[in-house]
């Protein structure tokens, strides 16, 4: 007899205490494999596939897309054979593509469900299908459907589900041009195409009309809304001639390798200026009792994502090159806009370096990433007039603002940081004293 084994959601990071079903990516009735991703969600920091540790036949699966579900609770559950009850250990390269949601495939590149009357697939520990239905029991979510009518489901390529994913295509809404529906490259190529053309106008907004907060959204208001609260935050700035950083960019990018991007070099900035301050690299813990300094300098950088703004961290950046530093935010940047970054690529931040210059303006007064204690706000660069060695001059100028805790340090101590950044752009060379 087999045996239904009940797969719960799991802790999937600091502190989270449930997610919201995006999509489901199979069906009940089907058989998948273990560590296949079943089910898409989206948490407080980013949306993730979730594998689940069983291989059989799916039996029941909880939750509706936009629906929470609590850490703990049930999530889906699985029919497996006797002595199955716990995954496999497989050849490494037996196991199946996590994170792409592919089955084991058969030798026709077919995935199967149970009572189809096609050959069978290869697949791990074969249920029985009398067995299966002799083994479920009932559950609040929808039991296993009649298995008369055979049903087979193609393989989509990993490639294919990746350029999905990178542009937020959707694949259970589309129709497949492939042999029995199978979803080729060029059905996701056609949806990005239509995606990208010219808007309809838009409708127009019933008066009154209340548009929930949810996901991702909700978790930004939750937390900003208690670091405004929580958090006695004041912000300094001053105009700095950026003309020499930029210069030395160039200089830098004329060498064969990677670009040299200014959010780069302003992250290496920070990391020594953290080094001459290190009160600004810590956080007011939970009580409200204490400061916690921090050894390493985790650097968030704010990223503009299309679910809406994320701060992703770079590990240890104090111990990272130039070069480093701008590898690891370019990946990141990549990662926040397509959606793919893990919860541990959005927490444990312990300074924020926001670059909202991006979006065409001069200045602004954020919100402190709780519970961090300070955050470097970094305005567009653009030709100004300037007196330059006593003379009028036209240089390449921005606008730095600095907002902290002020329970972790006093204004000397912030405009001192500040300062010493600013003199660290207006004259790169000073940094070679400090590395």
């Amino acid at each position: 007899m087999p045996v239904v084994r009940e797969f719960t959601l799991p802790d999937l990071g600091e502190g989270l205490t449930g997610a919201e079903v995006v999509r489901w990516m199979v069906e009940v009735g089907e058989v998948i494999t273990v560590d296949q991703p079943v089910v898409e969600v989206e948490t407080a920091k980013a949306v993730v596939e979730v594998p689940c540790p069983y291989g059989g036949v799916v039996t029941a699966l909880f939750g509706e897309p936009g629906e929470e579900v609590a850490v703990g609770a049930p999530l889906v559950t699985v029919a497996v054979a006797p002595g199955e009850g716990e995954p496999p250990v497989v050849a490494e390269a037996e196991r199946p593509l996590v994170g792409y949601g592919v089955a084991e495939p058969s030798r026709s590149g077919r995935r199967r469900r149970v009572g189809g009357s096609a050959a069978p697939a290869p697949v791990p520990a074969p249920v029985p299908v009398a067995a299966v239905s002799a083994a479920v029991v009932p559950a609040p979510a929808v039991s296993v459907p009649a298995v008369s009518v055979p049903v087979v489901v193609p393989v989509i390529s990993p490639l294919v589900r990746r350029s999905a994913r990178e542009h937020g295509i959707d694949l259970a809404a589309l129709s497949g041009s492939g042999p029995d529906g199978l979803i080729m490259r060029s059905d996701v190529e056609r949806a990005i195409a239509a995606r990208t053309a010219p808007p309809a106008p838009a409708a127009a907004v019933a008066d009154g009309e209340v548009v929930p907060l949810r996901g991702l959204r909700r978790a930004v208001a939750e937390k900003l809304s208690r670091s405004h609260h929580e958090i006695p935050a004041a912000t300094c700035w001053v105009d700095v001639d950026a003309t020499e950083l930029m210069l030395l960019r160039r200089q830098l990018n004329v060498t064969p390798g990677p670009k040299v991007s200014v959010l780069a070099l302003l992250a290496r900035i920070c990391t020594v200026a953290l080094a001459r301050f290190p009160e600004l690299n810590s956080s007011v813990t939970e009580d409200g009792s204490g400061i916690r300094r921090h050894g390493a300098v985790h650097l968030g950088f704010a990223a503009q994502g299309e679910r809406g703004l994320v701060v992703p961290v770079v590990r240890d950046a104090q111990a990272l090159s130039t070069e480093q530093l701008g590898a690891e935010l370019c990946r990141l940047t990549e990662g926040a806009r397509a959606g793919a970054l893990t919860p541990a690529e959005l927490t444990g931040g312990t300074f924020t370096l926001n670059n909202y210059g991006v979006f065409g303006v001069d200045g602004s007064t954020p919100i402190l990433n709780h519970p961090e204690a300070a955050m470097l706000g970094v305005g567009r660069i653009v030709a100004k007039p300037w007196v330059h060695q006593g003379e009028l001059a036209v240089r390449e100028v921005t606008q730095l603002s600095f907002t902290f805790d002020h329970r972790v340090c006093d204004g000397g101590t912030a405009g001192g940081f500040l300062r010493f950044v600013a003199d660290c752009v207006e004259q790169p060379g000073m940094l070679l004293r400090q590395l």
